[in-house]
């Protein structure tokens, strides 16, 4: 199953899938040669205003996972630095945290000047920085953090920041297009940081002091004019200037943002030109939806965390939905998890079969940095969640009893991932499939059908695999004039499960048993409820 590392250059070099793509644009731009720091940089970005949710998982995933594939096309060292904006003045008072009368006193201050809500850390900047690298380490990323508040107080970008100073018109000249006139007036990169409040100043620019790096501006309060350096932690920049800082200063190589940034991205750019240094390597990605449809926001909280998603699936299935079409925009809920467990698994399952060519396209082959684990499954999320609601069971030992039998080879010491899907399909059966069951019962129609079927999987041998019932299935669907199969299979999702989808039938139930499912048929028939409270 393994690779040899000629194989693997000449593999990477032909391969379809998007993470060779972007290390091919990378070691281009490069022109195959090592950047005088010695590495080639990757950086991720947080906005630590709000706690940590998917999309900021996500990006760190992908770009670990195109530094990796990087990593097998060139011998060049690389290093991935997850970037913390948390110098940032706090606009509003995010909507998911506690305490929002105390943090709505300290609007406008950096993110690491504002009291933690949560009674844990420092400040509320290193209370969700720290939040940011618990659960990068949970999936085991291999990054150095960077603060934005250290580095700026640090002098790391002094050289850089003076340079700003000394091209500021030519730097103005490309934000100012993409203002309002009110705004062009008032504009300047540079944001001081008031030496009283704290707080990130948004005031005009009176004067600028290139011998003694510093700046002049009017106390929107006092109307004093106040001289402050620019340099040292006692200011900071606007955004998309900042971001040109930060790759110049960093010499950063390549960093990926979604849609919504593409503006900021050329006008970063273009800073990052004047100040002498050479943009990064890009990739823009879609953004995800929440349930309504609408952009998920960290202040909001209206996404998923990765808390939740861990709760209901393993990790692999949520780096399976990262990687999937990265440019495609994508409904990220709870009903989505399933189907990515499920996906996952083909992918798992596919690349046993696979030659070498196949599998370094393979989803699995990226999300486990190119040593995908084996476990034979052979069975389905979707087949788990649904036993357990025809059981009604959230009891373990019922569902593997059944489990058991079916696969007689499998317990929960020898099939460790399906024992871990069993507490995922309990948990998530419980939260979102139970409450929401509905069982209905059938009509004429649908009556003479369950009573055909009965009668044929009463002479069907014990043994009968999950393609032989698959295929009476069919069969009495067409014998009941069906013209659309869809309507008979979701008839039976709703008579015997009490939703509106369901697994594959055959495989269904020849999980089940043959003698339950005829059990739980004939309960119908003889007009008792469907449901087996």
């Amino acid at each position: 199953m393994g690779f040899l590392m000629d194989e693997y250059e000449k593999l990477s070099k032909c391969s379809n899938s998007w993470p060779f793509a972007e290390a091919r644009t990378i070691l281009k731009s490069l022109k195959g040669k090592t950047p005088k720091k010695g590495f080639v940089l990757f950086e991720t970005g947080y906005g630590p205003s709000g706690l940590p949710h998917i999309g900021t998982f996500g990006e760190v995933a992908r770009t670990t996972w195109v530094q990796n594939a990087f990593q097998k096309l060139s011998d060049i060292p690389t290093k991935l630095f997850a970037f913390s904006d948390d110098m940032d003045g706090l606009r509003k008072v995010p909507d998911n945290v506690p305490d929002q009368k105390m943090i709505s006193a300290h609007l406008g201050k950096p993110l690491t000047l504002i009291p933690d809500p949560f009674k844990t850390h420092k400040s509320f900047g290193d209370h969700n920085n720290a939040k940011l690298r618990t659960f990068l380490d949970k999936f085991g990323f291999d990054y150095e953090f960077k603060s934005s508040t250290e580095l700026y107080k640090k002098g790391y970008f002094d050289s850089v920041l003076i340079n700003l100073l000394e091209n500021y018109e030519a730097v103005i000249d490309v934000i100012l297009p993409s203002l309002g006139k009110e705004r062009q007036v008032t504009y300047s990169p540079f944001l001081p940081i008031c030496p009283k409040t704290n707080i990130v100043l948004q005031v005009p620019i009176v004067e600028r002091k290139i011998d003694t790096g510093t700046i002049i501006y009017k106390d929107p309060k006092s109307e004093k004019l106040t001289e402050i350096p620019v340099t040292g932690g006692h200011c900071k920049l606007q955004w998309k200037p900042d971001w040109a800082m930060r790759w110049t200063a960093l010499d950063v190589n390549y960093e990926m943002s979604g849609k919504d940034l593409v503006d900021s991205v050329i006008q970063s750019s273009k800073i990052c030109k004047i100040l002498g240094g050479t943009p990064p390597v890009g990739f823009s990605y879609e953004l995800f939806l929440d349930e309504n449809g609408e952009k998920i926001s960290k202040s909001k909280g209206n996404g998923l965390s990765v808390e939740e998603w861990l709760k209901y699936a393993p990790p692999e299935s949520l780096s399976n939905f990262m990687f999937s079409k990265p440019k495609t925009a994508k409904r990220l809920y709870f009903d989505i998890i399933p189907r990515q467990v499920d996906e996952y698994l083909r992918h798992l399952t596919s690349y046993i079969e696979q030659e070498n060519k196949k599998r370094i396209d393979n989803p699995v082959w990226h999300i486990h940095r190119g040593t995908p684990p084996f476990e034979s499954i052979h069975l389905s999320f979707n087949v788990l969640l649904n036993l357990a609601s025809v059981c009604n069971s959230e009891e373990k030992k019922m569902l593997w009893h059944f489990i058991s039998r079916y696969r007689p080879d499998a317990n929960p010491v020898d099939a460790p991932f399906l024992d871990r899907l069993v507490d995922y399909a309990i948990a998530y059966y419980r939260d979102f499939v139970k409450p929401n069951k509905n069982y209905r019962f059938p009509n004429t129609k649908e009556l003479r059908a369950l009573q055909e079927l009965a009668t044929n999987l009463e002479h069907l041998p014990k043994n009968s695999s999950a393609e032989d019932i698959q295929t009476i299935l069919y069969s009495i669907g067409k014998q009941q004039n069906y013209s659309d199969l869809r309507d008979w299979f979701k008839a039976l999702y709703e008579i015997l499960l009490g939703q509106k989808e369901g697994p594959r039938m055959g495989s269904f139930i020849a999980l089940y048993g043959l003698t339950e499912t005829i059990d739980l048929i004939r309960r119908i028939l003889s007009g008792k409820t469907p449901s087996l409270k």
